[in-house]
């Protein structure tokens, strides 16, 4: 009965969150799934010993540079790429990179990557694909404990490893959701992705972090849309159409370059670099990376 609760709970926050992105515009879809990206992967990386900040990320997907662990940063881009729906669920050693020359940044870390190889691993990725279409029967959000544990026992992943099979685990929970592309736990992952002990207790464990990473990714959608709102007011005395221009692409984006700005909006670079000083110093957006050359900017919800 309890775990019934939880999985109606669960399944009625990631409906709300799905709602909510549909009711965005295409551009502010894209933009809310890439937030929730950025604050999974900083989490599994969290959960998996790796400290890379969500700024620090998506520097790194726009090839902005980072100091930050190479190890992190490759795996980083891999998880991103994977959230937003690239490499087959039932084709493991594309899913994994496995295929990509060495040295890629899909492919595993020389010297660190533990995993079986060759025949070896298909097997391994055969017994666990066969395993988890035997729990074809229950729900999909109910099937991720158990999807974790088949991997960790077929020795996917290296000892340790976190965020291959979670990211697995979200986007295969999220097989037939409109809207997502995976099913995000945020910050309330981490004592899921890890986790051990009697099934019952993973199982509610894992769905109540199902609710609260879907009630706290709404909760962000919606804290963009306030900001938009309050920057649109903000910036009402600025001539033209200038300035809302350049706050739909902020809203539509996690994070932004002049360049972008200057592309997106429609407006020359001085005019971009411009309006991003005003709204910096409105305090209705912040620069991220400190750089004085290819800096990102994101807002300031």
């Amino acid at each position: 009965m309890e775990q019934g609760r939880g999985l109606a709970e669960a399944a009625r926050d990631l409906g709300r969150l799905e709602a909510t992105i549909a009711a965005l515009s295409p551009e502010e879809a894209v933009g809310a799934r890439e937030r929730l990206a950025l604050i999974e992967v900083e989490a599994m990386l969290r959960a998996q010993g790796l400290m890379l900040a969500q700024g620090e990320i998506g520097r790194e997907v726009m090839e902005a540079g980072t100091r930050a662990d190479p190890e992190a940063v490759r795996l980083a881009r891999w998880a991103i790429r994977r959230l937003d729906g690239q490499g087959a669920l039932a084709d493991l050693p594309a899913f994994l990179g496995l295929h990509r020359r060495a040295g890629a940044d899909d492919a595993p870390v020389p010297g660190l990557d533990l995993r079986p190889r060759g025949d070896d691993f298909d097997a391994a990725a055969a017994e666990f694909l066969q395993a988890a279409d035997g729990f074809a029967a229950l729900h999909p959000l109910a099937r991720g404990p158990a999807i974790l544990a088949l991997w960790r026992m077929a020795g996917l992943s290296p000892p340790g490893h976190v965020v291959e099979p979670a990211i697995w685990s979200a986007r295969h929970m999220a097989i037939g959701a409109e809207g997502v592309r995976f099913v995000p736990m945020g910050r309330h992952g981490r004592r899921v992705w890890t986790g051990y002990g009697p099934p019952a207790d993973r199982l509610a464990a894992h769905l109540a972090a199902l609710s609260a990473g879907a009630q706290e990714g709404r909760a962000l959608i919606q804290r963009v849309r306030d900001w938009s709102a309050r920057a649109r007011s903000a910036t009402a005395p600025i001539k033209g159409d200038n300035a809302a221009r350049v706050i739909a692409v902020l809203a539509a984006r996690p994070l932004v370059s002049a360049m972008e700005v200057e592309a997106r909006a429609g407006v020359s670079r001085p005019t971009a670099e411009r309006m991003l000083k005003r709204l910096t110093d409105l305090g209705l957006i912040r620069e991220v990376t400190g750089h004085r050359r290819f800096r990102l900017w994101t807002v300031a919800v």
